[in-house]
């Protein structure tokens, strides 16, 4: 315990350090790298997703009872561990909360080695949908395997 403290201390002294050097990227300028690399990997998998509709969505909950969706190619493999699969799953359900018109309390998320498995109801199709296609643009989702059941508001 004691060795992993002295270590992550280190590490991050050797870090700032190094941010600091004549040189060296400035943090503005750093910050703009990170976020233009991740914005080009965003829409590198937007545009391998393809288009989620609703009447498929609503033809293959009627013919199998459930909805799986897979990325066409894969942009690396995530980590088997259980910290990714945990952010996975908080990260999904995040902009499940966020998303306007998804009843995201009635949708269970379980995250296991990239593939993500929903659960529960949604009042519509066009739920169903919404929730496929978030949890398939999220990093580290391979596949998707949806067993929610439509349920109408009442």
């Amino acid at each position: 315990m004691l060795f992993g403290f002295v270590l992550g201390v280190f590490a991050g002294a050797f870090g700032y350090w190094y941010l600091e050097q004549p040189g060296t990227m400035t943090r503005g300028e750093y910050t703009r790298s990170v976020t233009g690399a991740a914005d080009r990997v965003k829409s590198a998998v937007q545009s391998k997703v393809g288009e989620i509709r609703t009447e498929d969505i609503k033809s293959e909950l009627d013919r199998a009872g459930m909805v799986v969706r897979e990325k066409l190619a894969k942009t690396g493999q995530a980590i088997s561990d259980a910290t990714v699969d945990a952010r996975t799953t908080a990260t999904i359900r995040g902009k499940f909360l966020k998303e306007p018109g998804l009843s995201s309390l009635g949708i269970s998320v379980d995250t296991t080695d990239g593939l993500v498995t929903l659960s529960g109801t949604a009042r519509s199709h066009d739920e169903v949908a919404k929730a496929v296609r978030l949890a398939l643009e999220t990093e580290g989702v391979r596949k998707v395997v949806s067993t929610l059941q439509v349920k109408p508001a009442e």
